[in-house]
């Protein structure tokens, strides 16, 4: 069943929304060659607690961290720890936020230092493939048209689509119905409706679109070693189309 959200809940999500989006710019400094992934999470977690909010990610199904930092390679759910950042990587930091009960979720891939033309060439199309998806949001049209919208330019740029990993509905669970795979075909899928919550997230490889999960298993990366990345957010499907509940 795909949640159609009240006004009051609305509300609530907008807020943990907020909260999401502002820690993400609170750690955006920090994200610095030197730094550990660790470091990283203690700073998330800490302004998320100070925002009367839960860190989602937190022990979910047993995850050990606060937010997922994902370097390079790895695509998501990549664990905070001793990794001290590197003058042109580039990680992918995934944060949820619970106020009151209610999850925002959002990602973004964030360049340390000086990175390659190619690396950016990934970031920039990643980052415009989200936006190509969102731009599909409104009521009437399906799942499928923002799957297919990803798809459609993630093709063109020649990326490889992750495809055992999808977006997904949010509120009161940080999961929920309904799946939004990053491919797809158009006018598929279930109508998009007021008042639905979604996290849309492509997932986009520099190379090929296989992947596997680490020893941890959690982390999951690349088949081929090629960079990846994370650009996410929530929204609300509004009237005449969506709005970005996880800052623009």
């Amino acid at each position: 069943m795909i949640n159609i959200r009240s006004n009051r809940e609305i509300e609530l999500l907008i807020i943990a929304g907020n909260i999401v989006y502002q820690t993400h710019q609170y750690i955006k400094p920090f994200i610095k060659e030197g730094i550990t992934t660790e470091e990283i999470d203690r700073k998330a977690h800490d302004f998320i607690i100070s925002k009367d909010a839960i860190p989602s990610f937190k022990n979910f199904n047993g995850f050990p961290k606060s937010i997922c930092t994902s370097v390079n390679q790895q695509v998501v759910h990549g664990i905070p720890g001793n990794y001290k950042l590197k003058n042109g990587d580039i990680i992918s930091i995934d944060i949820g936020a619970c106020y009151k009960g209610y999850h925002g979720d959002s990602a973004w891939t964030y360049p340390v230092g000086k990175i390659s033309s190619e690396k950016e060439y990934l970031l920039n199309h990643t980052k415009e493939s989200l936006y190509r998806g969102l731009s599909a949001i409104k009521p009437g049209n399906r799942i499928g048209d923002i799957s297919n919208a990803i798809e459609e330019y993630a093709t063109k740029y020649h990326l490889g689509i992750v495809r055992e990993l999808v977006g997904h509905g949010v509120g009161s669970n940080l999961h929920e119905s309904p799946d939004i795979p990053n491919y797809g075909k158009a006018n598929s899928g279930p109508i998009l409706k007021e008042g639905m919550i979604l996290a849309v997230e492509p997932m986009l490889n520099l190379g090929s679109k296989e992947i596997y999960i680490d020893n941890d298993n959690w982390t999951i990366e690349t088949a081929d070693n090629s960079p990846s990345a994370h650009f996410e957010h929530t929204v609300v499907v509004t009237k005449d189309g969506y709005k970005i509940l996880t800052g623009e």
